[in-house]
């Protein structure tokens, strides 16, 4: 019997923009049970190009993970799935006279315990254990790098006039994107990952998400965050998508048989 069993949902709201530009999406693998992924992906680049750049990411990421078996390397696919979207995105670009970019955050968990995740961009994932923050991925932006320099506080960061300016996207005409792993093995009950667009993500502090993540259910946590974001945006909120995955204690199994006494056959 597995240790667990995995609740997950996705959410998103338009925010303040009139175009949702993210994509969002959950999968399991036909070809390797017991895989799952989440991705969210950020859009950028003008009316509509933003959206076809996250609409492209998720594609991709569908497209390789039905191709996937468990003979093969989790980290080597979602190399592929930023690669192989990356190149289309930008081909797309040249050929339609617009910069598509987007950001790119994926997660999979897979039957042996193990998650393990990739990201481009500044599209997070939140890793906790029941109610405890425990990290979350290294944003690739401009303010980022004023952070780890000393320049400026996280604080600082967030109401920074460039704090919008990313330093490695998918799709970029100019430079490839760069991509950074991250895995945990040994999963159990309690613990959970939250992936989000800035959209999400800005508002909250590290304990607020995982106090809300732990205390409800995917669905509960998604109308409950969206509903303070939106409160906090005070009118001039982003796009907001993010997915919750939870691992819960699997059900316990009723019987649903009932047990005679065998009669002797004449």
């Amino acid at each position: 019997m597995s240790q667990y069993k995995i609740e997950a949902g996705t959410a998103q709201h338009l925010g303040d923009r009139t175009e949702q530009q993210d994509r969002v999406a959950l999968f399991a693998a036909p070809n390797a049970p017991g895989y799952m992924m989440a991705v969210v992906a950020d859009g950028m680049g003008g009316k509509s190009g933003g959206a076809l750049a996250a609409e492209q990411v998720v594609r991709t990421a569908k497209t390789l993970f039905n191709d996937f078996f468990p003979e093969m390397d989790v980290k080597t696919l979602l190399e592929a799935i930023v690669n192989e979207a990356h190149t289309i995105i930008k081909l797309a670009g040249v050929s339609a006279e617009k910069e598509p970019h987007s950001t790119f955050v994926a997660l999979i968990i897979t039957p042996n315990q193990e998650a393990i995740w990739a990201y481009a961009g500044d599209s997070r994932l939140y890793r906790f254990s029941g109610p405890n923050f425990i990290e979350h991925t290294k944003d690739h932006s401009y303010v980022e790098r004023l952070v780890d320099e000393g320049k400026i506080t996280q604080e600082e960061a967030k109401t920074h006039r460039m704090s919008n300016i990313l330093v490695n996207v998918l799709g970029s005409t100019t430079t490839a994107p760069y991509i950074s792993f991250g895995s945990h093995s040994g999963l159990k009950v309690g613990d959970s990952f939250l992936l989000c667009s800035d959209g999400l993500w800005h508002y909250f502090t590290d304990a607020e998400l995982s106090a809300a993540v732990a205390a409800n259910s995917p669905r509960q946590a998604s109308e409950l965050l969206i509903r303070k974001a939106r409160e906090r945006a005070h009118g001039h909120g982003d796009n907001c998508t993010f997915a919750v995955v939870k691992l819960v204690k699997p059900p316990v199994e009723q019987k649903t048989y009932k047990v005679e006494k065998m009669r002797r056959a004449v």
